[in-house]
């Protein structure tokens, strides 16, 4: 018999059982965790750059706050049976993907549906953000890098000072982390007029080195499940 025949039919069987039994029976039937042999400690230092503070205009810095502002809970929201239907494919193949890095079904589960909010909300391609996530803490949410950037998105401590309330330990905190990554980024994409590669770079503090982004554009192919 193939090797990879039972995986494969036990991710069919997920899969099916997604799209018949909805997103949270699907969870709640997901494999059973895995313990990851050497787990990664809390506040390990994540091998991540960071962005660097520069100058905002007023409107820039007010434009940013307010993005920031009023995170309300990332329910998704969609338009026809279709789109949730793809919603729940998306789910089942993500959360399969992820089951080793995230154990834990629910935490899986709300992890990625606030990726999945958060990055459309600022015009991301979800799997560019989940991308992002891998190569910046390897979806560790506690990852402090050498420079002090925090969470999933390593997001730089002075950003809760330029467009926050200054509490930087809220970066901890699941989606107040992605929403500041998530427009962080976006404000880098508008600032280099829709180069990704400067973006990147300028989000790692690398700009115009290809390292970075090129390591993030390998991230994001594994994460294109659609």
């Amino acid at each position: 018999m193939d090797a990879g025949a039972g995986p494969a039919r036990g991710r069919r069987r997920w899969l099916s059982a997604a799209l018949t039994g909805g997103t949270a029976a699907v969870l709640g039937r997901a494999l059973a965790p895995i313990a990851a042999a050497g787990a990664v400690a809390v506040h390990r230092a994540a091998h991540a750059g960071a962005q660097i503070e520069e100058p905002l205009s007023d409107a820039v810095r007010h434009a940013l706050r307010a993005a920031v502002e009023q995170l309300d809970p990332p329910e998704p929201v969609f338009e026809t049976a279709d789109d949730r239907l793809a919603y729940v494919r998306w789910l089942a193949r993500a959360s399969w993907q992820l089951r080793r890095r995230k154990p834990e079904p629910q935490a899986r589960a709300d992890f990625l549906q606030t990726v999945w909010y958060e990055s459309r909300r600022a015009g991301l391609d979800t799997s560019l953000v989940l991308g992002l996530i891998e190569v910046e803490s390897g979806f560790r949410k506690y990852a402090i890098s050498r420079a002090g950037a925090r969470g999933y998105m390593q997001v730089m401590p002075f950003w809760t000072r330029l467009i926050g309330d200054g509490d930087a330990d809220k970066l901890f905190h699941l989606q107040t982390n992605l929403r500041y990554g998530c427009v962080i980024l976006r404000h880098y994409l508008d600032r280099e007029r829709g180069d990704l590669f400067l973006a990147l770079g300028r989000y790692n503090g690398s700009r115009g080195r290809a390292a970075y982004p090129n390591a993030v554009f390998a991230a994001q192919r594994r994460w294109r499940l659609a």
